[in-house]
């Protein structure tokens, strides 16, 4: 069976931030096809590099990114070859606040192989304190999760982008 990974990373105190955080809330209560698990993992971003030293055919990462686009833009975007934004004493003293680069260069110090792994992420309009969602990110949820739901389907044990 196919195993995949659906993983909401954000901090819900920084504003649009709780992005990743909201979308797997709603995946949550919805049917997902067998193999797929969904799950917050916030600022947890240690806990989520040591999931995914489980064999997964796909992780999806679900965060806010800033890319320069206007605010609410979701993205779909395969990461590159993950490097390290800081030395590894940096990146594990900072345990609460990993970006996916930083996560995903943890994975393999940890002894772990990355496979296929997608970033849906959104453009924030506000970072700044708070536990509200901006406008324009929460009339982003929707399509947020409906291209998680398609990077999930499987057909013929396959997951498809």
């Amino acid at each position: 069976m196919t195993r995949i990974l659906v993983a909401g990373i954000g901090n819900v105190f920084c504003g649009d931030d709780g992005f990743g955080v909201a979308v797997v809330e709603r995946l949550s209560r919805e049917p997902l096809p067998a193999g797929v698990e969904v799950r917050d993992y916030g600022i947890r971003g240690v806990h989520l590099a040591y999931q995914m030293l489980e064999p997964y055919d796909l992780v999806v990462l679900v965060d806010t990114m800033q890319r320069g686009g206007e605010p609410g833009s979701v993205y779909v975007v395969e990461p590159d070859e993950p490097v390290a934004e800081a030395g590894d004493a940096e990146v594990l003293m900072d345990a609460h606040d990993m970006t996916p680069d930083a996560i995903l260069a943890l994975v393999p110090k940890l002894g772990g192989s990355l496979g296929r792994v997608l970033v849906v992420g959104c453009e924030p309009a506000d970072l700044g304190p708070g536990m509200e969602l901006s406008a324009v990110v929460t009339a982003a949820l929707g399509e947020a999760v409906r291209a998680v739901r398609k990077l999930v389907q499987v057909t013929e044990g396959v997951a498809c982008a």
